[in-house]
């Protein structure tokens, strides 16, 4: 059990079934524990540190995803080692729990499975997502030292090619089916467009039935190669977006995450939007940047989200402590916090409510 204690009461990490809960004050004193000095005044004294962080490892990636967030390149930046061994101290010192290795690609660095090793010795949990193009033998291995391996897999052949420009789904299915023989907790990490929206039963059937454990729902953000006129073409139609809780609903036997960009979304849903301390109580929050989450960029520079370049804090913040309608009388206020700030600065220049939000496309 990893402890980091907060004025409110503590994170506590529980080892042997992987769980993240959070505990106020009474129930850390239930475990016989306090937390002395952190509880010492009613409001925190400093910022706490991320959950999670995700670390650019590399911008090599020969793929060419259409939509590509960091336009990783086959000759992209890659950090040495000891940036990322730096990182890494600093992300344990810091009393992050989760370090989300991404790229590129990051199985084409043969120090991979090195570099989960160093994280799990300093306490911090690895996890990694890839392509799953090219693993063979010597990827495979080193991907059985992380906690868990995501395989992006947007769906069969042409929903995949909708996505990313050309057809991988044979390689992800491959991938996702090799590592769940290894004994590697797999999940997949499905871009929900107008193309792939509809098929998402199809898609997840398809990766239970290979070994897949966990989906991972993202949205399709318009950044790095998504940043151009086809991002409006490919993002989900209103009535798409409408049937998002509906959807989540239906899913069965998969764990499901969806990514803090579709919360918004759920404001159509009248059953979830009644209720949002049970989303809340389930750790299902809108935007997180530069709070429970948190990014680098291939070079060590700090980003509050893997999307958010640019971002100003300050006028961020400032949306959130005082957001204009209709996010201020939306009942999953306290949950979504105004939608997906770099959706929102594509399509407006500034902080608004996410113009694709249902409620705000509806007022």
């Amino acid at each position: 059990m990893i402890v980091r204690y907060e004025h409110w009461g503590a994170w506590v990490k529980l080892e042997r079934t992987p769980a993240l809960v959070a505990l106020d004050r009474d129930g850390v004193r239930a475990l016989g524990l306090d937390g002395g000095r952190a509880w010492d005044d009613v409001a925190p004294v400093r910022k706490s540190a991320p959950l999670e962080v995700h670390v650019a490892v590399t911008q090599r990636c020969a793929a060419g995803c259409e939509g590509c967030y960091l336009d990783a390149t086959p000759d992209g930046a890659e950090p040495p080692r000891a940036q990322l061994e730096r990182t890494l101290d600093d992300l344990a010192r810091r009393g992050v729990f989760t370090v989300a290795f991404g790229g590129g690609e990051p199985t084409l660095r043969d120090d991979l499975g090195d570099l989960a090793d160093y994280a799990r010795a300093r306490g911090l949990t690895p996890v990694v997502t890839t392509s799953g193009l090219g693993l063979g033998p010597a990827k495979l291995a080193r991907l059985e030292r992380f906690a868990q391996v995501n395989v992006s897999y947007d769906g069969p052949a042409e929903a995949y090619e909708a996505v990313r420009g050309f057809d991988g789904a044979s390689a992800a299915e491959r991938a996702i089916e090799a590592l769940a023989a290894r004994g590697v907790n797999v999940g997949v990490n499905v871009v929900l467009t107008r193309a792939t929206f509809d098929r998402l039963h199809a898609t997840l059937a398809r990766a239970r039935a290979l070994g897949a454990c966990e989906a991972q729902l993202l949205r399709y953000k318009p950044a790095g190669r998504a940043v151009s006129l086809d991002y409006r073409a490919k993002r989900l139609t209103l009535e798409q977006a409408k049937r998002l809780g509906p959807l989540l609903r239906e899913i069965v036997g998969l764990r499901v995450r969806i990514d803090c960009a579709l919360v918004p979304f759920l404001s159509a849903d009248p059953d979830l939007a009644a209720r949002p301390e049970d989303l809340a109580q389930w750790g299902i929050f809108g935007c997180e940047a530069g709070a429970a989450l948190s990014a680098t960029t291939v070079d060590g520079a700090p980003l509050p989200c893997s999307f958010a370049r640019g971002l100003d804090a300050a006028s961020f913040g400032a949306f959130v402590a005082h957001p204009p309608e209709p996010c201020a009388s939306c009942t999953l206020r306290p949950v979504c916090r105004g939608g997906c700030k770099v959706v929102a600065q594509h399509l407006t220049g500034t902080f608004v409510p996410d113009p694709e939000c249902p409620r705000v496309r509806g007022a």
